[in-house]
């Protein structure tokens, strides 16, 4: 049924795809329901290979003229795109809270303004790529950031819009056209962004949304020949398949994948802000890749900390994320709420003691509890795997070789926290744990211009400023020898 779409919060969302700058309907669909209180929100256009087939011809189409542009050309498209995003900042914001259950007020205040500056920022830095020469004695080394073609996006559930503009913003600068697979359990948001993008004037082809279940339309879409780039944001198991088959056709791949950070306090730290940070960790239900969910104490501090972070817990309340005193909203889908409590049950069953939580809180069937587990095994299951919940487990030190250890002791490497007073000590704590990103005296502080990315299993590659054009543009040096044209230079 072409023209499908749903009433969210007073605010019409299409629930068919965007190919080719027209709504496309498929003729199967899914459901997808709100974790904030199971309400039917829709039924999304499930699409297929016959969609993306279609969205991959469209965006092969268009790839010329969008790359002909030029970095000069796109910018001020983009930067349309980001003053749509921000006068639609409060439909984005109830949509966002009502697919994945996050937390409104933080959607209002800093994923939409975020998702705003992903485009706007990246629009500028290509600007900063035209003339990059390397100087030789011989030769001048004229470097190019060349488009590389049609760029496939598969973006997670946790943060949908956030994470979907922190790949279209340079991959559309770069100019690239793209094929956008949103998640199936929160794919709204990525539908709004299609008809802002068309209505700043993105041409027809340039950005298409192909929604669809992950085995059906995302292993279409990644097994596609027509692909120049992959990019993918989600679990390690999903990237191990999407990496099979990106090497099959030799396709290039970037991942951001789990983590299980360590958060690092030592003694000599500012203890209150540390324990506030802590209880941070516990935002959007622990459902941040980011989050710092192994905490690392040192032992002579333990029970003073202990006490702080207990009372900043007590703040952190559990309820609807629409709510202004909301702190923790719900666990995205029956599924994961299974997952996560299965983590929890089999901690308990193992002997690990539960400082607090540990059950299901009693805002509604997909909340739960801030929970603290101590006395785990750091071999057991809940020390080393991602549990993607508001779980915490807490360990203590007394040496830096020994947190060192610690915090190097699981598969993962994607970020970590680290809370110390002595400059000297934190640096050479910091420089020794194997993490994409490593916070000192702060938590989920982002520069885009800096490098982000994983280590391990938590990722392969770097984004953000430069790096992201790294993956996203063909690069290519035309090594001129000095005055080989005479002097003038015809």
């Amino acid at each position: 049924m072409a023209g499908s779409s749903a009433q969210i919060a007073g605010v019409t969302v299409s629930l068919d795809h965007w190919i080719d700058g027209k709504r496309v309907a498929s003729a199967d669909r899914f459901a997808t329901l709100s974790p904030i209180d199971g309400a039917h929100l829709g039924d999304v256009a499930a699409g297929g290979q016959a969609e993306v087939d279609q969205a991959v011809d469209a965006a092969s189409r268009a790839f010329p003229a969008w790359a002909a542009l030029g970095a000069e050309g796109r910018q001020p498209i983009l930067h349309r795109f980001a003053k749509e995003l921000l006068a639609r900042a409060d439909d984005l914001a109830v949509v966002e809270t009502a697919d994945n259950g996050s937390l409104l007020m933080g959607n209002q205040h800093r994923v939409v303004p975020r998702s705003a500056q992903n485009i706007s920022f990246f629009a500028d830095w290509a600007l900063t790529l035209l003339d990059h020469k390397i100087e030789h004695e011989e030769v001048t080394n004229n470097v190019r950031y060349d488009p590389a073609g049609v760029a496939a996006l598969i973006t997670p559930w946790n943060a949908p819009l956030m994470l979907t503009t922190w790949k279209v913003g340079p991959a559309l600068a770069a100019g690239n056209t793209l094929v956008v697979k949103p998640p199936e359990w929160a794919p709204l948001t990525c539908s709004l962004l299609a008809d802002i993008a068309d209505k700043a004037g993105l041409p027809p082809g340039v950005l298409n949304v192909v929604q669809g279940i992950g085995e059906e339309a995302g292993n279409a879409l990644v097994n596609h020949p027509g692909l120049a780039r992959i990019s993918f944001t989600g679990s390690v198991p999903t990237a191990r398949i999407i990496g099979q088959a990106a090497a099959r056709s030799i396709t290039p791949m970037s991942a951001e994948l789990g983590g299980k950070s360590p958060f690092i306090v030592c003694a000599d730290a500012d203890l209150d802000a540390a324990a506030q940070t802590v209880a941070g960790q516990y935002i959007n239900a622990g459902q941040v890749c980011l989050a710092g969910t192994r905490i690392l104490v040192e032992q002579r501090i333990e029970q003073e900390f202990l006490a702080k972070v207990r009372a900043a817990v007590t703040h952190m309340t559990v309820g609807d994320p629409r709510a202004s005193a909301t702190r923790v909203g719900p666990l995205i889908h029956p599924e994961h709420y299974a997952r996560v409590t299965g983590f929890v049950e089999r901690a308990k069953a193992a002997g690990a003691e539960v400082l607090w939580g540990g059950e299901q809180a009693d805002a509604g069937a997909l909340y739960f509890q801030p929970t603290m587990f101590a006395g785990a095994a750091p071999d057991a299951e809940i020390s080393q795997q991602e549990v993607f919940g508001p779980v915490l487990t807490w360990q203590t030190f007394e040496t830096d070789e020994e947190v060192i250890a610690i915090a190097n002791s699981t598969e993962y490497g994607l970020a970590g926290t680290l809370f110390c007073g002595n400059e000297s000590r934190a640096m050479r704590i910091a420089s020794q744990v194997v993490a994409g990103t490593l916070w000192v005296n702060c938590f989920f502080v982002r520069d885009l211009a800096a490098p982000f990315g994983g280590s391990r299993v938590s990722g392969i590659g770097r984004e953000g400023g430069t790096y992201s054009f790294d993956f996203y543009c063909d690069i290519k040096n035309i090594a001129v020898r000095k005055g080989s044209f005479g002097a003038a230079g015809g």
